[in-house]
């Protein structure tokens, strides 16, 4: 078995047993569901309730058992090289329209770590500024000028901005490339809110350097830095749970692996000789430029015989998220079209198989919601077109009366709550049993904010669903998102924000419950988990961007994550150098 991934004889028998296990549960699942619906008659309309019902536990089924081989599942340890790396890397940020002062601090902050490292001489930085206002532009300029005399990076740290945005971020590394790539054996692509540890990097590269056919090796991002109810909550969640499921993608996907667009390390000529993508045929959104390039080029990159791995132990690299739900749907909004569009290319010769499967994630990641949205509805419409039941059917002199199947679907709905749940508290216990509770605030904090964790993700999942569908349903009809600029303030919302960009849910949440009351009342009670959060989108949109309320729940321990008891060198660094550059700023006014 080749050191540093599991033997491809393995991955494949993880696959089967994964496609066994999720197939079972979703014959189980649609099975006890069938036995439901029949139970008043049988008509079309059942028939699409079960497809949808088994295309949805295939999916959740499928997610349980990647976190479940997280659990089971050990990585080997990868090899690495000697500690001096013998090729250069350059270390890209690309950047478009940000902020300027955090930018430069967190790249300050990384060329600090990085030039603590007796290898430092083999690390370069290049900015690669695609933006398209000038005010801005004149910033980074400004900002990088500083920060060459301040660190004196003369030769080391580089600036280009390009006048046209063609083909964006893809279009912006393919220009480096065309550029500087040569010059350089490796590439870490990172992004504009990325922080990554330097000794982290060298681990990268020297890891990179012990395998000659690895082209593409992506860490683990950790999330830090929000402070809102809803980033603690998405923070606690990802700090727990995210490297378990990293671990069991990993187990599955071998050497075929993932690539997310930033804090992964890129041998430089496999990346320019796989990875060259024209533009699709046709216009926006299935035409045009690909976007969530990352996914493809992973794709190109093992279709051509290279190594793409996700190694989950490698700590010391971080991101910011959005930190509200609006900026978080704008965000999945971008995300939505690119991975639809690659319904295009997922029949594109020679990938590999788990490339394939891997695409078809991404695509169904945002199908799933729609998929809900119209199991819901159909299973509102089912009792007005069911037929009338037949209590004489001719065999016998008494009346033949509907089983009830209620025990059959209160099981079904727990096998389900089970399956969302289950994965969850098996990683609580594994810390708790572990000693790893004291990383998130300690034994009884932990378990508590497990618990608010389960119960606030399941008050808000109508809302990303119905922000999902809405995303779903602007790219099907043609609605082109364009590329915004994500928006990094400390993420709280007025109330009127909220409202805006959730109105429609509430109208559409109301609507559901009195037709349900006045149509279907049987089903009034099941529907409200889904109805009552819809029609409080505005508020619960609002609360949840609360810093207030998230600083409330630090004070409390709740929602902890490791950088809270040990705070991250790294995040330090960056505040320290956005100080430095308020100094800066005012001496060259005093000046």
């Amino acid at each position: 078995m080749e050191p540093g991934a599991p033997a491809a004889s393995m991955a494949i028998g993880r696959r089967l047993a994964m496609l066994v296990v999720a197939s079972a549960f979703t014959a189980a699942a649609s099975y006890m569901f069938a036995t439901v619906v029949q139970a008043d008659g049988f008509d079309w309309l059942d028939v699409i309730r079960i497809a949808l019902m088994a295309v949805a536990a295939f999916w959740l089924a499928w997610g349980g058992c990647i976190a479940l081989f997280g659990i089971l599942f050990r990585l080997d340890p990868p090899p690495r090289a000697a500690a001096c790396p013998d090729g250069r890397t350059a270390i890209l940020m690309p950047i478009y329209n940000e902020a300027t002062a955090p930018v430069f601090a967190r790249l300050e902050a990384i060329m600090r770590s990085v030039g603590a490292l007796a290898a430092r001489d083999r690390f370069d930085f290049f900015v690669l500024s695609d933006t398209t206002r000038s005010d801005v532009a004149q910033d980074e300029l400004r900002a990088h000028e500083r920060l060459v005399a301040r660190l004196r990076a003369g030769g080391h740290l580089f600036y280009r901005r390009r006048q046209q945005n063609t083909g964006r971020k893809a279009g912006n590394i393919a220009d480096f490339l065309q550029t500087s790539g040569g010059a350089y054996d490796y590439m870490l692509v990172l992004d504009a809110d990325s922080l990554m540890d330097g000794d982290t990097i060298l681990e990268m590269v020297q890891r990179m350097e012990a395998d000659p056919r690895l082209g593409l090796l992506q860490s683990l991002p950790r999330i830090i830095g929000l402070d809102t109810l809803f980033g603690r909550l998405l923070q606690f969640a990802t700090g727990l749970y995210g490297p378990y499921f990293a671990r069991g993608l990993a187990t599955l996907q071998g050497d075929e692996g993932t690539f997310w667009g930033h804090n992964a390390l890129i041998r430089t000529q496999a990346f320019a000789s796989a990875c060259g993508m024209a533009p699709l045929t046709g216009a926006p959104p299935f035409g045009g430029h690909i976007l969530s390039h990352d996914t493809v080029e992973a794709a190109l990159l093992a279709r051509d015989g290279w190594k793409v791995r996700l190694d989950p132990d490698l700590t010391g690299s971080y991101e910011e998220a959005p930190a509200n739900m609006v900026d978080y749907a704008k965000r999945d909004r971008r995300w939505c079209q690119g991975n639809l569009q690659h319904s295009r290319i997922l029949a594109a010769p020679r990938f590999r198989f788990w490339s394939r499967i891997s695409i078809l994630q991404g695509i169904f990641a945002y199908l799933a919601s729609p998929i809900w949205f119209l199991f819901l509805a159909a299973s509102l419409a089912a009792p007005l077109v069911a037929a009338q039941p037949v209590y004489f059917d001719g065999r016998s002199l008494f009346p033949v009366f509907p089983y009830p199947q209620t025990v059959t679907a209160l099981a079904l709905l727990f096998g389900l709550v089970a399956l969302l749940i289950l994965p969850k508290l098996l990683l609580v216990a594994r810390a708790l049993a572990g000693g790893k509770a004291g990383d998130f605030g300690g034994a009884p904090r932990l378990v508590v904010s497990f618990f608010l964790e389960i119960l606030l993700t399941s008050i808000l999942a109508p809302i990303l669903m119905m922000f999902h569908c809405r995303s779903v349903a602007q790219v099907l009809t043609g609605a082109d998102s364009g590329w915004p600029a994500a928006d990094r303030d400390d993420g709280s919302l007025p109330f009127g924000a909220a409202l805006s960009a959730t109105w429609w849910m509430s109208v559409t949440g109301a609507a559901a419950a009195l037709f349900s009351s006045v149509h279907v009342p049987e089903l009034f009670y099941w529907l409200m988990p889904v109805s009552l959060p819809l029609v409080a989108a505005p508020l619960l949109v609002w609360l949840t961007s609360s810093v207030k309320l998230g600083k409330a729940a630090g004070r409390l321990g709740l929602f902890a994550i490791p950088a809270d008891t040990a705070p991250v060198a790294i995040a330090q660094g960056m505040r320290r150098a956005l100080r430095q550059q308020e100094t800066d700023i005012i001496g060259e006014i005093a000046a």
